[in-house]
């Protein structure tokens, strides 16, 4: 073989090596990747069937209710406009409360019962992921937008006077 030959042999072979560990790289993130979603989101199917996920929002005021066994939770995690019922087997952390921040892992089964599999909350007063900021954002703008026709006096009650 002419070193010309072995050169490009060994370029091919690296290239193919190469091609392998990133496709060996991008298999094993694929399965690791948990997407985050609103409970909006999730009730509009936007989250994935069968497949683990985030789901994050504000714990429910009330909504907290515990089993006699004292590992089972259930609430409600919701971004002001949807709620979605939440079961958790384990310990949750200690900053877990009513009306504050939570981001839960796990799936969605039948009946649209999200079973976590971990629950993490906000470590402090000021925090909140930021995927969950950006949702509750969007959420808002969603819903300004539902009501500025309203308070542009398009609405039926608009043409009616009103006595002083």
């Amino acid at each position: 073989m002419t070193p010309r030959k072995k050169r490009l042999w060994f370029i091919v072979g690296g290239l193919v090596l190469v091609g392998a560990a990133v496709g060996l790289v991008l298999f094993a993130l694929k399965n690791n990747v948990s997407l985050y979603f609103t409970p909006t989101q999730v009730y509009n199917k936007e989250a994935p069937q069968n497949r683990s996920f985030r789901i994050g929002g504000l714990v429910e005021s009330g909504s907290l209710k515990r089993e006699n066994d004292g590992l089972t939770v259930h609430f409600n995690i919701t971004d002001t406009f949807k709620t979605m019922a939440v079961v958790y087997k384990g310990i949750l952390p200690d900053l877990f409360k009513e009306g504050k921040g939570v981001v839960a892992q796990g799936k969605l089964e039948e009946g649209n019962v999200f079973h976590a599999e971990e629950v993490l909350a906000k470590h402090d007063e000021n925090y909140m992921p930021p995927e969950a900021a950006d949702a509750l954002k969007k959420a808002k703008a969603a819903e300004a937008a539902k009501a500025a026709p309203l308070q542009a006096g398009n609405s039926p009650s608009a043409a009616v006077p009103v006595d002083k």
